[in-house]
C-alpha cells in the first residue's frame, strides 16, 4: 500500500505541466494535417467516408434493416476511432521520444497522455457531424445526451490507461507494436458498433458483456439514437474498468520506466 501511494504520488506530477501537455497536443494536432488542403475538417471527413461506406455496404448491399442506421453506426464508431487512434499511436509515444526522454528531465507518462487528448479533440470536433445527421433525420435528442460529457471523462480514464500500458510494454517488447493493430482490428468487429447487440446470438452474448468497450459504444448509442438513459450495469462496468485499467497502467508505466531511457 506505501509503494502504490508513493507510485500514485509521483504519477500526479503530470498535473503541474498542463501547460506543455496543451503545447504538445497543440503540436501533433497541427503535424497531424500539416500540408493537406482541407487541414482539420479531415477529422469531419474521415469519419464521414468510414459511415458512408459502412452504410453502402450494410443497408444497400446486405440491406440490414435498421431505422436511423447511420447514426446507431456514427454514434458508435467515433468514439471508437477515439479509442483506437490512441492505443494505436501511444504505443509508439516512448520510443518515439527516446531523443527528449534521454536529455530532458520531465514525466514521460506526458508523451501517451499527448495523445489520448489529441484523439480527444479529434473525436469532439467530429460531434457535429453526428449532431447534424440527428438533426437531418429528426432524431429526437432529450435529456440523456447531457450524460455525454461523463462518458467522455469515464471513456478517457479508460484510455489513458491503455495508453500507458501500450507505450510502455512496446519499450520492452518491440514486436508488441506489430500486434497492436491486428488486436484492434479484431476488437472492433467483436463490438457492436457496426451491429445491434441482440443480432448476436444469446450464448454469446457474454462476450459482449466481457468486451468492455461494448458498454461504451451502447451506451453511447443509447444517448444520441434512443434518447435514453444508459443502464446503471453499464455505468458500474465502465467506472469499474476503466479504473481498473488506469491503475494497471499506472503501475505498469511505474515498474517499467526506470529502463526507459536505456531502451529507447
Amino acid at each position: 500500500m506505501h509503494s502504490i501511494f508513493h507510485i500514485v504520488k509521483d504519477f500526479s506530477r503530470i498535473f503541474g505541466y498542463g501547460n506543455l501537455i496543451w503545447m504538445l497536443v497543440a503540436k501533433e494536432l497541427k503535424a497531424r494535417y500539416r500540408g493537406t488542403f482541407f487541414g482539420f475538417l479531415w477529422s469531419f471527413f474521415n469519419p464521414l467516408i468510414a459511415m458512408l461506406t459502412y452504410v453502402l455496404v450494410f443497408s444497400i448491399y446486405m440491406k440490414v434493416q435498421m431505422e436511423n442506421y447511420s447514426v446507431f453506426l456514427l454514434s458508435g464508431m467515433l468514439p471508437w476511432i477515439w479509442f483506437s487512434s490512441t492505443v494505436n499511436e501511444a504505443s509508439n509515444s516512448i520510443l518515439s521520444n527516446g531523443g527528449i526522454i534521454k536529455k530532458i528531465a520531465m514525466p514521460m507518462e506526458i508523451f501517451p497522455l499527448v495523445f489520448v487528448a489529441s484523439n480527444l479533440m479529434n473525436f469532439l470536433f467530429s460531434i457535429p457531424i453526428l449532431l447534424a445527421l440527428l438533426f437531418i433525420l429528426k432524431v429526437q435528442v432529450g435529456a440523456p445526451i447531457l450524460l455525454f460529457p461523463v462518458l467522455v471523462l469515464i471513456q478517457f480514464v479508460f484510455a489513458f490507461g491503455a495508453a500507458l500500458i501500450v507505450s510502455s510494454v512496446t519499450v520492452k517488447f518491440r514486436d508488441f507494436i506489430y500486434l497492436i493493430p491486428n488486436i484492434i482490428q479484431i476488437w472492433y468487429f467483436l463490438t457492436p458498433i457496426m451491429y445491434p447487440q441482440t443480432v448476436v446470438p444469446e450464448k454469446y452474448r457474454v462476450f459482449l458483456y466481457l468486451n468492455p468497450f461494448s458498454h461504451f459504444a451502447v451506451s453511447y448509442q443509447d444517448i444520441f439514437l434512443y434518447n435514453k438513459t444508459p443502464s446503471f450495469e453499464a455505468f458500474t462496468n465502465m467506472i469499474t474498468v476503466s479504473i481498473a485499467i488506469f491503475m494497471l497502467g499506472v503501475l505498469t508505466f511505474s515498474k517499467l520506466k526506470d529502463a526507459f531511457p536505456e531502451e529507447v
